[in-house]
């Protein structure tokens, strides 16, 4: 794979402001498509540039007053890519700006997301170490916005995270030994009580990156208010692992099962499927079939060879049963004119600072390498 096939390293460091000003410096072509990809989508579901610069500028105190410091990098990111905070603002928050939609019904329709993640706990891993991976499925076109972003700080533990170019994190490992990763979740709670919401999603999953513990990350979650569903795969590398199921009010938890956790994107934890009503399932069932063929690749291969190895679990991953709409996701047209793919399969070994990614999988299954030390 040549360096134009690869996502690009950004490697970022000093206060808030300065960290964001690299960021956007770097590579402010990729801020300004992941910008244009959100405008459009907002656009074609009837949201003015009016209405987008105002749902903007609600969320901007939010951000303040949930931590300053990534309002901070923020404009840090809008000054070194020549745009506004609005525009940066956007970027991160476009889910939650849908909650400003006049038609709710219009921001459920809207997120089709995907993903199917897992983790093996180090007595089952071939490496002896906690094993975390991730499909990413989402619009095509993000494989030109896409980044791993390296952090090197003094107020928190380093970071290196893929992320869409211009947003402050959405999967990866910092250097405490935690690693994150998150799936679409929707139920008949989203955007209900969106006024009483305190946290866009994308902020939340920088806090917990941010965390030096996996207690301190997990208690980041609880005390937030959202404004709707996602689940959030959690480990530490010294051994543990949560699958946290995220409605807008409430957080629903599995744990591993014979040293394997997988999820896609359906309610698992029994408590939540006797109080929520499951709306993804109608829009996405392939969950169900992808989330149960993950783990019995896992398991098939912990039964006959003793140990799961990161060629297993590129071989799940890569699944195709049921295509276009398999564990592995080839393009195909969804709504409002777009078209979804696994954009990325990222492997995570926290313990040793390293991804591994595969940029567009249905294409090429050559990972690169990226290492936080």
């Amino acid at each position: 794979m040549n360096a134009n096939e690869a996502f690009p390293l950004v490697d970022v460091s000093g206060d808030p402001f300065e960290r964001g000003l690299a960021h956007g410096r770097q590579v402010p072509e990729r801020v300004a498509r992941s910008l244009a990809l959100y405008r459009s989508q907002l656009d074609k579901r009837g949201v003015s540039q009016e209405r987008q610069r105002a749902l903007s500028a609600r969320m901007v105190p939010i951000i303040e007053a949930f931590d300053a410091s990534y309002l901070e990098e923020m404009r840090g990111i809008a000054e070194g890519a020549g745009l506004t905070i609005e525009d940066i603002v956007l970027i991160n928050c476009r889910t939650e700006m849908m909650y400003g939609h006049d038609e709710i019904g219009e921001a459920r329709k809207a997120l089709d997301d995907g993903c199917t993640g897992l983790i093996v706990m180090p007595s089952s891993s071939a490496t002896g170490r906690l094993m975390h991976a991730h499909n990413w499925d989402w619009r095509a076109e993000c494989a030109d916005t896409g980044i791993v972003l390296r952090m090197r700080r003094e107020d928190g533990p380093d970071l290196l995270v893929f992320t869409e170019a211009g947003t402050l994190g959405r999967h990866g490992i910092n250097s405490a030994g935690l690693s994150l990763s998150g799936n679409f979740l929707t139920s008949d709670r989203d955007y209900v009580n969106a006024g009483q919401a305190d946290t866009p999603l994308a902020l939340i999953r920088r806090r917990m990156l941010d965390s030096t513990s996996m207690a301190d990350a997990m208690k980041a979650l609880w005390s937030t208010r959202r404004y709707a569903s996602n689940n959030l795969m959690l480990a530490d590398a010294k051994g543990e692992a949560v699958d946290l199921e995220c409605a807008p009010d409430e957080i629903f938890w599995l744990t591993p099962q014979d040293d394997v956790l997988v999820h896609a994107n359906h309610w698992m934890c029994p408590v939540a499927r006797t109080k929520l009503r499951d709306l993804g399932l109608a829009k996405s069932p392939d969950s169900i079939y992808r989330q149960r063929r993950v783990t019995q690749a896992l398991q098939d291969a912990r039964r006959t060879q003793g140990k799961i190895d990161w060629n297993v679990i590129k071989a799940a991953l890569a699944d195709d049963f049921g295509a276009p709409v398999g564990v592995l996701r080839v393009p195909r047209k969804v709504s409002f004119d777009s078209i979804a793919a696994t954009v990325s399969t990222t492997l995570m070994d926290a313990a040793e600072g390293v991804l591994w990614i595969a940029r567009k999988p249905y294409e090429s299954r050559e990972f690169v390498e990226y290492r936080l030390r």
